[in-house]
């Protein structure tokens, strides 16, 4: 399995999950009564082949047992039985849709097993319960969720999720190789890099969290560091653009344009062109590369945002609310999707829709400012 990133072994943390040493609601079977018992003490000895059967029995004595199928789906994870652990585990969830240490269980078995789509989807219901029910679990299903969104393509909030071990100091080499492959739009896991890129995405993950960390002046250096190593590698001017894209837009365009030459069909770099020179003024100019944007990433929020403005400010109103209110769905979160759309609904007499949009702009802008403020 991967390394647990953090806190202790997912064996710890099935302890703490569990709720006692027995069965809650034991069947009343003097059989039941000494089978739980011997699979408890079995577990508490770490003698996991013996736990494991006599929970397996007890299971069958009493299949409503949730702590059993609980314990017994941990056992098997821990010793590398991920598909029966999965199985069990599915067991766990279907007696209680509300035990969220099992889920994220489940999904890190579903990883294992290679399910990524079933993977993500649970680690982030165990997640969505909040901390508080995670424990010492949290940095393992957090970094598995970062891989996974990585490995969908999701490389935006791939970098998100990794912002939350950089503000916490917390590191290691196969995060950072995780890193690596975000920041360079990579769709693989690190078990998957090549040895003969490894240095690559090493190199890229370092840069990428020392920035996600604030620490912007080694970030730089480590990011020409990069560039100087490995400029010929597809990404590595697109990473290199996007730290300069608030303070440097110039620099962060010519980075961008050396990316297309590498990389042609790159539809984040032609995003970004996009947006810089629609900031600037110049939709006209902004227009081919947002096109060529959404043709190479039709999903990307980005993309439909950067068309969408570029063809409401040439005119082309309702083409333009199209791929914005489009943007919008995809990222309803952004704040500039909503303040353009507000903009191009009232250029279109649609006074209703632009008046939503304001008042949810300014919901957004007060949730931002109070973020900041903490």
């Amino acid at each position: 399995m991967l390394v647990c990133l953090l806190l202790g072994s997912v064996r710890q943390f099935s302890a703490q999950a569990g709720s006692g040493n027995g069965p809650q609601n034991p069947p009343g079977t003097a059989r039941f009564a000494d089978m739980a018992a011997r699979a408890t003490a079995a577990r508490e000895a770490s003698r996991l082949p013996e736990a494991i059967t006599l929970y397996k029995d007890a299971v069958n004595l009493d299949p409503k047992w949730e702590e059993g199928w609980w314990f017994l789906g941990s056992l098997l994870y821990d010793t590398d039985q991920y598909a029966a652990a999965r199985e069990t585990l599915a067991r766990v969830v279907d007696l209680d849709p509300k035990a969220y240490p099992a889920w994220g269980l489940l999904g890190l078995c579903e990883f294992e097993t290679g399910d990524y789509g079933a993977s993500l989807g649970h680690i982030q219901r165990a997640l969505e319960a909040g901390s508080g029910t995670q424990g010492q679990m949290e940095g393992v299903l957090r970094y598995h969720e970062a891989v996974l969104l990585t490995r969908a393509g999701r490389f935006e909030d791939a970098l998100q999720k990794y912002a939350w071990f950089a503000h916490r100091g917390i590191q290691n080499p196969e995060m950072i190789a995780s890193l690596g492959l975000a920041a360079l739009r990579t769709p693989s896991t690190p078990a998957a890099i090549p040895a003969s890129e490894r240095e690559l995405y090493n190199s890229a993950g370092r840069a990428a969290y020392l920035s996600l960390s604030g620490d912007f002046q080694n970030a730089r250096t480590a990011l020409e560091e990069l560039v100087a190593r490995f400029p010929a590698a597809h990404y590595v001017h697109y990473f290199y653009g996007s730290f300069f894209t608030a303070t440097d837009p110039a620099t962060a365009l010519d980075e961008f344009r050396r990316e297309l030459k590498l990389t042609p069909s790159s539809g984040a770099a032609n995003a970004m062109i996009a947006w810089i020179l629609l900031q600037r003024g110049d939709a006209g100019g902004a227009l081919p590369y947002a096109e060529t944007a959404a043709k190479y990433e039709p999903n990307s929020s980005m993309a439909s945002y950067v068309l969408g403005r570029s063809l409401a400010e040439k005119g082309n109103l309702q083409a333009g609310i199209v791929q914005l209110e489009h943007a919008e769905q995809s990222d309803p979160s952004n704040l500039d999707t909503h303040v353009t759309l507000a903009t191009a609904y009232s250029r279109a007499g649609r006074i209703e829709d632009a008046r939503r949009e304001r008042l949810r702009s300014l919901e957004l802008w007060n949730q931002d400012d109070a973020a900041a403020r903490q």
